[in-house]
């Protein structure tokens, strides 16, 4: 879909590059080629695999070093990192591999994935880990493309982007969520190598957005100064208008020019699709998520820059038009090419000569949610007052990994089941659905308080079903999969109950049933001015780059060009909307954080809740450099606010032993009312050792509760077995936990460091 194309004068021409064959993959794994044999003849094939290598392969990974154990996954508390891989080079990470278990709303948008080159404080790789591997929304859908491949509907995430480095690489993930995530499984396969050749460039990701896209500028995907190549984009897109959003072209401008070198014919021609967009895959490019073009519709696009890379010598703005077609509320066309204020954001992947340093922090967790503020409610809490007409509803737990659903048994087309939502402030709210499928669901749509939601004001409202032009979801799956994202719509909510109303409008012909599954309905507020026509802005171009990024102190560690002095200087001047980047800013320099811990510690006294978690959390990066700090964690363990406790105990945690004066406030923290303040409480505990002997008597307690769950009784476990001999009191316990299938491994493990046993590790 395309419309009328503005002319202004401009004389822009994209460059003719000739297309070029897969053998260009090879030419990307080029850039981490070590020193070997000379290369095999022509005609061996695109990938030259005849060729024997001389480097070593390895794996890092989430695998229980216990040997006898199935337990292999990683659980992370909210505003913990968990370190993927720490690893030793000179190599080349050649692949990452992730699966997740989580039942918070957009969690993989909430997950941030970093990777560190060489001792660097400053990540290279700094994106959310859903959009970097390809979808962004915080959905789970696949990808088929050769540089990532996303399946089992979107739950196991490969990268195979190289990744060289010369000294050393670190890969972390932080849940910046406000849920724990209980199961977490990673690989990071890499070589070892010789040496890197001269010329390799690091590999860099970098996440942004725009909520609204900023007027009179073009969005950008990446401005930088540096020398490398720009590799790969993926865009997300939020409808605030309804219409075609995607007139904008991808411009890039490299080495300063003041007229773009590739300008574009459109959004979807970016994407090699035409006349609009629709959910497809290709190795170079693809779009994962296409939901039309009512407001609050989302996009996800990648375009894979591997045949056609573009260097650059000194700098490169890379971005893409915010314009489409725009239309009057009774319906009516008003531009065929204007300024629209959709939601943007985005991951641009490049190599680059050296660390980037001169790029901002990017957003921190709930910020890149579409409005910031997602409410998320369990609807199967309010049973008793669901109501239904032609079917009967219940609650299933633990469905699908860890999540709950309200289940409703339709009976045909026109069944329904009332849902109430109650809003304790008026305002204009997105409402969102995650829903289920299976291989008996019907289809379904939606309705609040009797009326359809978002219609397109470009159509007539109809009488036929589904009632009013109201959205179809479908709900058919061969296998069971929950937390199918369904937006809604937006709708201004008065204060009170609402009713939100689900209506089978049939069944896919291979479903069994006409079922449903609803596990949560999402509210987030929408600021007053979201969707409000752009007052018409002198456009800027070519569009500004940053400065340059000045030197970096030499021999000086530095977090994003600026030493732990800057950062502590920032810190006593920022306004209380930044501290708490400014605070975390400090606990990027890890060990090095060592003159800023006196001011992480007085952080924990901050009146803000932000302030304090930002100090919980970089304290646990500092780790037992900053111990004069145990004292006061040791009194965040009482925190009023659940997270700051939690990363409190993550940061004792990381003291190891030196956390011994805390041990009275964690054995308290064992029984905090919070699972996910109980399970870094007993892991620090642990992490004392045996001078944690004191402690027995309350881990074990808390192993007989009933109903615990099995993330905090795996850390208790562990806890135990760290304690070592000095736990043997706690031997029968362990031996009753061998009974529980999903305990037994951790039990096996503790019971034979209780016991003095050989180690069974790897």
């Amino acid at each position: 879909m395309r419309g009328a194309r503005h002319s202004d004068g401009r004389s822009w021409r994209g460059r003719l590059r000739s297309p070029r064959t897969l053998g260009l993959l090879a030419l990307v794994a080029a850039a981490a080629c070590e020193r070997g044999p000379s290369p095999a003849p022509a005609g061996l094939g695109p990938f030259d695999l005849p060729r024997l290598r001389t480097f070593s392969a390895h794996r890092a990974s989430s695998d229980h070093p216990f040997v006898d154990s199935n337990d292999d996954e990683k659980r992370i508390m909210p505003g913990q990192t968990y370190v993927m891989a720490d690893l030793d080079g000179p190599g080349v990470v050649t692949h990452l591999w992730i699966t997740v278990a989580d039942n918070e709303y957009a969690w993989p948008r909430l997950l941030r994935l970093r990777v560190y080159y060489d001792g660097e404080k400053t990540p290279s790789v700094d994106a959310p880990l859903g959009d970097f591997f390809g979808v962004g929304h915080g959905y789970e859908k696949d990808v088929n493309s050769l540089m990532v491949r996303d399946n089992s509907y979107g739950r196991a995430r490969n990268s195979y982007w190289p990744m060289p480095f010369r000294k050393h690489c670190r890969v972390t993930v932080t849940n910046e969520g406000r849920r724990p995530v209980t199961m977490f499984y990673d690989h990071v396969d890499w070589e070892k190598r010789e040496a890197l050749p001269p010329g390799t460039g690091y590999f860099h990701a970098y996440y942004r957005q725009e909520r609204p896209a900023t007027p009179g500028l073009d969005y950008a995907f990446l401005a930088i100064h540096g020398r490398g190549q720009y590799v790969g984009t993926v865009l997300n897109v939020i409808q605030s208008q309804v219409g075609w959003f995607g007139e904008g072209d991808d411009l890039f401008y490299v080495d300063g020019a003041t007229k773009p070198q590739i300008a574009g014919t459109g959004s979807e021609d970016y994407f090699n699709a035409a006349w609009g967009l629709r959910v497809t895959e290709g190795p170079w490019s693809g779009i994962p998520v296409a939901e039309g073009e009512r407001v609050g519709a989302r996009l996800t696009g990648y375009r894979w820059h591997v045949p056609d890379m573009i260097p650059f010598q000194k700098s490169i703005w890379a971005g893409i038009e915010h314009f489409g077609w725009t239309y009057n509320p009774d319906g009516s066309l008003r531009s065929g090419f204007e300024e629209r204020p959709d939601y943007f954001s985005s991951v641009a992947f490049w190599y680059q000569d050296g660390v980037n340093q001169g790029l901002p922090e990017p957003p921190y967790g709930d910020a890149r949610l579409p409005f910031g503020n997602a409410r998320q409610i369990a609807v199967e809490d309010a049973i008793g007052q669901v109501r239904t007409r032609g079917g009967t509803a219940e609650v299933q737990r633990e469905v699908d990994w860890g999540k709950d659903l309200l289940f409703f048994d339709g009976r045909g087309p026109g069944s329904r089941i009332d849902v109430p939502i109650d809003v304790a402030d008026p305002d204009r709210y997105e409402v969102v659905a995650e829903m289920a499928r299976a291989p008996d669901y019907g289809d379904y749509y939606a309705l609040l308080d009797g009326k359809a939601m978002n219609l397109d004001t470009r159509e007539a409202a109809t009488s036929e079903l589904p009632a009013q032009g109201a959205r179809v979801f479908p709900g058919y799956d061969p296998e069971l999969y929950v937390a199918e994202v369904r937006p809604l719509g937006w709708a201004t909510l008065s204060r009170g109950r609402h009713i939100l109303t689900f209506v089978c409008a049939g069944k896919d012909g291979r479903s069994t049933g006409y079922k449903a599954g609803i596990m949560d309905v999402v509210l987030e507020k929408i600021p007053a001015s979201a969707g409000e026509p752009e007052k018409p802005t002198p456009r800027q171009l070519p569009p500004p780059l940053p400065e340059a990024p000045a030197s970096a102190p030499t021999g000086e560690a530095v977090y994003r060009g600026h030493p732990l002095s800057d950062w502590l200087a920032r810190l006593k001047q920022a306004p209380d909307s930044e501290r708490p980047d400014a605070v975390r800013a400090l606990g990027a320099f890890g060990a090095d954080a060592g003159p800023a811990v006196d001011a992480l510690t007085g952080a924990l006294h901050d009146p803000a809740p932000a302030v304090r978690s930002a100090a919980a959390w970089a304290l646990s990066q500092v780790g037992p450099t900053g111990a004069a700090a145990v004292p006061e964690l040791a009194k965040a363990l009482s925190d009023s606010v659940a997270r700051v406790r939690s990363l409190a105990a993550v940061a004792l945690e990381g003291m190891g032993p030196k956390a011994a004066p805390a041990l009275d406030p964690l054995i308290r923290a064992v029984d905090d009312p919070v699972a996910w303040v109980r399970s870094p409480a007993a892991e620090a505990l642990g992490a004392v050792g045996p001078g944690a002997g004191g402690a027995v008597e309350a881990l074990t307690k808390r192993m007989d509760v009933k109903g615990e769950p099995v993330y905090v009784l795996r850390s208790v476990i562990k806890a135990i077995g760290e304690i070592g001999p000095a736990a043997k009191s706690a031997l029968p316990a362990l031996r009753r936990a061998l009974g529980n299938p999903r305990t037994i491994y951790t039990a096996q493990e503790a019971i034979l460091k209780v016991e003095g046993k050989p180690d069974r590790t790897w």
